[in-house]
């Protein structure tokens, strides 16, 4: 199934947590060493939504002026501003596919490879997460758990990236 058909076919845990899964990718792109700041987020959801909107504020604001001027943090700047406010809340289908297209174009702005209109390692290995994380979703059992460490190895991915270009750079 594609990942636009998986989005559609989700139901609202889902949504968020690949929503979330996106952002926590991308997270790396606003600076900050704190694997763990999301985790309350995630925890959130495996509760039902219980604390979602207070630790939202908090990493917002923790975020607020961070990565400026740059078109990837930008973009993670988005993702994390149209987060709901609180879960389970209406917008979640379309909060979950603007995080995965910003997802998806964060990782082909590192994606030196691509070429031709044709999507390079990165973008291919993040739209393998997407999917793979949503169908860990849709499973019996849900697959909070697995979704997170797919979404952990993602983030060390793109923080490798950073980590390169920002080396070369300067």
């Amino acid at each position: 199934m594609s990942l636009v058909e998986l989005i559609a076919q989700a139901d609202d845990r889902s949504l968020a947590a690949g929503g979330l899964a996106c952002l926590d990718r991308c997270l790396p792109l606003l600076g900050g060493a704190d694997d763990d700041v999301l985790r309350p987020l995630w925890a959130s959801l495996d509760a039902g939504g219980e604390g979602w909107g207070g630790q939202l504020a908090r990493i917002r604001a923790a975020y607020v002026a961070t990565g400026a001027g740059d078109e990837g943090a930008a973009l993670v700047h988005r993702m994390l501003a149209a987060a709901p406010d609180a879960f389970p809340a209406p917008g979640l289908r379309a909060w979950a596919d603007a995080c995965s297209a910003a997802s998806l174009q964060v990782h082909r702005l590192f994606d030196a490879s691509a070429s031709g209109g044709a999507d390079g390692p990165l973008t291919s290995g993040e739209l393998r997460r997407q999917t793979q994380i949503l169908d860990l979703l849709a499973s019996p059992g849900g697959g909070l758990r697995q979704a997170l460490v797919v979404s952990t190895e993602g983030r060390r991915v793109v923080r490798a990236v950073v980590s390169r270009r920002a080396r070369v750079q300067g």
